[in-house]
């Protein structure tokens, strides 16, 4: 077997402490337990797991088929300062004698608990190895102070987001232990399909309950201000009791303040009451189908913010517990309240919204990672810990090969003729690209497009690629606030009023983001091409149709009605040919790939395209590349209806000139180098003298549709640091 150096199984010990840790650590005991000829598991449990009045959870974990190695009670009743410093106590007095007993090469322990500064404290002073799960992150209170002195104990790290890493580097961890995965939580939130979700409300909630109709509510006291805590508390309950929905309360954790907290509940009668349901633990598997279906989450709980992004229900957070946590935009934060009137108002805001599915704390692959990075542990390596101090490697493995997961996107583009996906990484490097023929039918297409997005997605992961989000490039008039395509032209069929934000994000749990196609060309250049760093500037692309996109003091307009920059509907003749768009002499009803296969089909059907040195299959349809060969060997006709072509381009180049007057004019597309001297000719005889030097060029990027759909994605997640 070899793992490192390492000759034999390596023994791991999971120690849990509550039904919260609990959630994170099961699908690493379960991967670990799936490769019996790496590892052997031993489980330790401890604290409030045992304790009847929070649920005697352990009993999840003998469910979940785990041999419960050792059982130790450790909680000193009391529920104030004083019990928690003397549970640690007791802790750190029972665990030697078990350590010594299991020897353990490596102990796992999660989180910022009381409980688990005693194990790590245990396990450090006895010269096992530690790796910590969740450490680099920032929430408040007492557990900040915990989770980073567990951090300092600790030999290895696995961290959730790119900023809990980049803390991790900051207190000076080492580089090479530090392994960026991902929540394990979420390998199981992102695969829980629970079709029969409305018999677990019905279970806990009541049989008159309806999906999304409900609250779930878990509020823990806040160690720091206890006083404080409990009143929001108390603040809650009026608010929700004000409400008048149906409301599932889950008891707090044992943390000092929750005997307080409990005898605020019971003040106020929740337990009896007919709107409210007050349990003391909910199996995770049950909670998840709980607060995915929920009209909204309140609370103080690192749940809400962390896990529950992952469905896109909103949450309330309330007061300072995880005032440094990263949240996704399902979150709307409550500091402070004298009254109940401000919470009330949060409800009215968040009840029954759904905000696209967060993936900022995973991706649901965290334990596969885990795993490898376990199995990479060399026993024979020294065991006393090394700090890296300043200066900061620029360059930050994510695994324990070293290989930087590339941060990508994917984009889709909807083209008339292609439907084309691509993972895009964040240098513009398409990584890998599928295309199909783009269907006829909005079914056909929706279908398509959730299943070559979720293959590519699965791909990523092979490829060592992390998406961040999707971005959508496609023909018509988009809304990118909302990410529905309002309408579109007769080049994509059955596509008005389209959602395609919902079902993408709902499916692949990412943020999604929708623009035209003309736009995406020129946030392609903005980001990629020869935009970059012009202030002002205007992308016209050729293909199908003409497209457009202007970039304005370093912004991309859209109008007040999303219709900016459709340039290809400039009209440059009052008796030109008709367009798809339903006017006459547009830019496209001239200059498009359509325009151009028009009047090569007219050419063709009258023998006059064919010259010498060409031919077109008889099952090939006539098109825009043939009239192109055709004019490059001599064609007359061909070479007019192609200048003809170039000159209406050009004139509603000259009109963007002398309505924008941007510095730069790009040329994208299968067309762009065709037009080119023939629009700078135009511009010559038709501009005005203060525009004509203004530089039109040809774009060198392959797919800007595609790079700037990315372009979408990568801007957005890395202003928010994912």
């Amino acid at each position: 077997m070899e793992k490192n150096g390492n000759n034999r199984k390596l023994r791991v010990c999971v120690a849990t402490c509550n039904r919260a840790d609990y959630s994170k650590l099961a699908p690493i005991m379960f991967g670990i337990k799936t490769e019996p000829s790496f590892f052997e598991l031993d489980v330790v449990v401890l604290g409030s797991h045992l304790i009847d009045d929070y649920g005697n959870t352990y009993r999840m974990i003998e469910q979940d088929d785990f041999d419960i190695n050792t059982r130790l009670h450790t909680i000193v009743r009391g529920e104030d300062e004083a019990a928690m410093v003397e549970s640690v106590g007791l802790a750190l007095v029972k665990l030697p004698d078990v350590l010594n007993r299991l020897k353990p090469d490596i102990m796992i322990v999660h989180g910022d608990r009381f409980d688990a500064l005693a194990l790590a404290t245990s396990a450090a002073l006895m010269n096992i190895r530690i790796l910590h799960i969740e450490g680099g992150e920032v929430s408040g209170t007492i557990d900040d102070s915990i989770r980073h002195a567990i951090t300092k104990l600790a030999h290895y790290h696995v961290c959730c987001t790119r900023s809990a890493e980049q803390h991790l580097i900051s207190m000076c961890e080492d580089h090479d232990r530090i392994l960026l995965a991902g929540c394990p939580s979420y390998d199981k939130l992102l695969s829980a399909k629970n079709k029969d979700y409305m018999s677990i409300i019905r279970m806990w909630l009541g049989d008159d309950v309806k999906c999304k109709d409900y609250i779930v509510a878990l509020q823990h006291p806040v160690t720091t201000d206890i006083k404080h805590s409990i009143k929001m508390f108390e603040l809650t309950l009026d608010a929700l009791i004000s409400f008048n929905k149906r409301t599932l309360v889950l008891f707090p954790n044992i943390d000092a303040g929750s005997k307080e907290m409990v005898r605020v509940m019971r003040k106020k009668g929740i337990e009896h009451h007919p709107n409210f349901r007050a349990v003391k633990h909910v199996p995770f598997d049950q909670f998840i189908q709980l607060v995915a279906h929920a009209g909204c989450m309140i609370g103080n709980s690192s749940c809400g913010v962390r896990e529950v992004g992952a469905f896109g229900t909103p949450v309330i957070n309330l007061g300072t517990r995880q005032i440094g946590r990263e949240t996704g935009e399902n979150v709307l934060h409550v500091r402070d309240a004298d009254t109940q009137d401000k919470i009330l108002q949060a409800l009215h805001l968040q009840f029954g919204k759904q905000y696209p599915c967060s993936k900022i704390y995973g991706d649901g692959n965290a334990v596969p990672r885990i795993l490898k990075f376990l199995k990479s542990i060399d026993l024979q390596e020294p065991l006393q810990k090394k700090f890296c101090f300043p200066p900061v490697k620029e360059n930050i493995s994510q695994d324990i090969d070293h290989i930087l997961e590339t941060l990508s996107a994917l984009a889709v583009d909807l083209g008339g003729t292609n439907l084309r996906v691509a993972i895009v990484s964040m240098k513009g490097e398409i990584v890998k690209k599928y295309t199909q023929f783009n269907p006829k039918t909005y079914e056909e297409r929706i279908s398509l497009i959730l299943q070559m997005c979720v293959e590519a997605a699965a791909e990523a992961v092979k490829l060592n690629c992390r998406i961040l989000g999707v971005g959508i490039s496609t023909g018509g008039r988009v809304n990118p606030q909302e990410g529905i395509v309002l309408h579109s032209t007769k080049l994509i069929q059955e596509w008005n009023s389209v959602d395609l934000r919902t079902p993408l994000s709902d499916t692949l749990h990412l943020p999604v983001w929708v623009d035209n196609d003309g736009n995406c060309a020129a946030m392609a250049e903005r980001k990629f091409g020869q935009g970059k760093g012009q202030e002002n500037f205007v992308t016209l692309i050729t293909g199908t149709g003409i497209g457009g996109g202007i970039i304005h003091q370093h912004e991309l307009i859209h109008g007040s009605s999303f219709c900016a920059a459709e340039l290809g509907h400039l009209v440059v003749s009052l008796d030109g040919p008709d367009c798809s768009c339903g006017s006459h002499g547009c830019i496209e009803a001239y200059a498009s790939g359509m325009a151009l296969q028009r009047e090569a089909k007219k050419l063709h059907d009258e023998d006059l395209l064919l010259v010498e040195g060409m031919s077109v299959p008889k099952d090939e349809p006539v098109g825009a590349l043939h009239l192109i060969q055709a004019a490059k060997l001599g064609n007359v006709k061909a070479q007019s209806i192609l200048r003809t072509a170039g000159t209406a381009l050009g004139l509603g180049v000259v009109n963007i000139l002398h309505t924008m007057n941007p510095s730069l004019v790009i040329l994208s597309g299968v067309l762009a180098s065709h037009y080119i001297h023939i629009v700078k000719d135009v511009i010559r005889q038709q501009a005005l003298s203060s525009v004509q030097d203004v530089d039109v060029v040809v774009s060198d990027l392959v797919d800007p549709a595609l790079l700037g759909a990315a372009s979408m994605v990568l801007d957005y997640t890395t202003r928010r640091i994912h």
